[in-house]
């Protein structure tokens, strides 16, 4: 299946870049391209891409705006990956809570900008867990998710907090030595509980009400 990528960034050179980058992989193809967050709501209706590479930081709408708006009026939207020059940026951090399913540097490999692609479509979240951190001891900021972290049970508690250090299903089923059907149903009772409409909200949540510190390692 071919996967179907809008570029949104507000530097000619970069979307050419990656237009080149995505045309040379064969099961990635450009649907469009925009270079301002403004535009990416009609673009995702007539072009139907099933990611959108968001530049944060735009001037006019910005990727954090666009995201929401994306998420917030478009049915089915697509996931949105944000790309950005810094990993400690406050723009990424707000992005992830707007509903980002992940994000990654700018001056990341061809390779991992493909499989970061490929990772988000298919459902699981691209996160960098020490990147996290960092920005959320950086900017404790209070999030829109209502903090509940009582509601949550020991075994859930414990699902989350191996879903903030970056471990996907299949890894957290393994090391709890449990079903991936369980462990799927775990997670989506934590979103239900939390509010969070994937993991990215659901880690930075983890981290802002102390269920993971942010120093915290499982590792």
């Amino acid at each position: 299946m071919t996967l179907r990528v809008l570029i949104v960034d507000d530097e000619p050179l970069l979307r050419a870049g990656l237009r080149s980058l995505l045309d040379n992989q064969p099961d990635l193809t450009v649907s469009g391209e925009a270079g301002d967050g403004g535009e990416v709501v009609d673009l995702v209706r007539r072009t139907r891409p099933d990611v959108v590479l968001m530049d944060v930081r735009m001037p006019g709408v910005d990727g954090i705006e666009a995201t929401r708006r994306v998420l917030a009026e478009i049915p089915e939207p697509p996931k949105v990956l944000v790309i950005t020059t810094f990993d400690n940026d406050d723009y990424v951090y707000d992005a992830l809570l707007a509903g980002a399913s992940g994000f990654l540097l700018k001056r990341a490999r061809k390779e991992e900008f493909a499989h970061a692609i490929r990772t988000i479509a298919a459902g699981e979240t691209l996160l960098f867990p020490d990147a996290i951190r960092r920005m959320v001891t950086a900017r404790p900021a209070p999030s829109g998710l209502a903090p509940r972290p009582s509601s949550l049970t020991k075994r859930e508690t414990e699902v989350l907090r191996l879903i903030a250090t970056g471990k996907s299903n299949v890894d957290i089923a393994a090391e709890l030595v449990i079903s991936l059907e369980t462990v799927k149903t775990h997670v989506g009772n934590i979103f239900g509980k939390l509010g969070a409409a994937n993991r990215s909200q659901a880690v930075v949540f983890a981290y802002e009400t102390g269920i993971v510190a942010p120093g915290h390692s499982l590792r």
